[in-house]
């Protein structure tokens, strides 16, 4: 929030029978009710009983379906905001550590249960790959192995986007350097070596986890900023 930094749930391990609730796996909702409860939380602790004049951004994987993204704007409508704002996370990563310059930009997420390689021109996505494993998945590697497996990943999703670049945009985005997100990213052994496969340098956040939340609150800012705020309203929108 504006001001505020991060809000996180304030009483996490509360699910209906005393753990943690996992509402979001893979990227997709698969327990309404519960992401309901969570979110319900939060915007008690962040926005208050009024929320008449919020506005909330949100993120999804850059490629979530239509289904997906239908439930997490029912849900969040219910939270009785005024204004939701619907994104990619890939977009959201570049608003906080892509570069300023325009051109094609390639955004790498290495999460817990997703990978995400996503090439953006100006902007917009152009293509996008996915790979439904994450750090969780690879926990029970050798430590020495788990760089070179994640690595794979996205080198082959690298690759399999070339071939299917007419443009040249590949190219240029790596030639600028590829951002990284993610918890993957948090890991100079995973870094370094994508950047010598690649042979580019690469692109980091000073918190890579948190780079798409940041990126957009970033964007909750600039929506904000140019609102105009009702003359018959007092008070600061949130």
């Amino acid at each position: 929030m504006p001001g505020r930094g991060l809000l996180l749930d304030p009483f996490p391990g509360s699910g209906p029978h005393g753990g943690a609730e996992r509402p979001v796996r893979r990227g997709r909702i698969v327990d309404p009710e519960s992401c309901g409860r969570l979110l319900g939380r939060i915007a008690d602790a962040a926005l208050g009983p009024d929320r008449s004049d919020s506005v909330i951004v949100l993120s999804h994987p850059v490629l979530a379906g239509a289904e997906h993204r239908t439930a997490a704007r029912a849900l969040l409508a219910g939270l009785g905001t005024t204004r939701v704002v619907v994104l990619s996370s890939a977009r959201a990563a570049a608003a906080y550590a892509g570069p300023r310059e325009t051109g094609p930009l390639l955004v790498v997420d290495m999460g817990a249960e997703l990978t995400e390689v996503t090439l953006l021109v100006g902007g917009l996505v152009a293509d996008a790959r996915q790979a439904e494993s994450g750090l969780d998945d690879l926990d029970g590697l050798d430590p020495a192995t788990l760089p070179t497996v994640l690595v794979r990943t996205v080198l082959d999703m690298i690759a399999s986007m070339w071939r299917h670049d007419r443009h040249g945009a590949i190219r240029g985005a790596l030639r600028k350097g590829p951002v990284l997100a993610g918890g993957g990213a948090l890991r100079s052994d995973v870094t370094d070596q994508l950047a010598r496969c690649l042979g580019t340098r690469v692109r980091l956040a000073d918190d890579p986890s948190t780079t798409v939340v940041r990126g957009a609150g970033q964007i909750l800012s600039s929506v904000l900023r140019h609102r105009p705020t009702p003359p018959e309203r007092s008070g600061h929108p949130r």
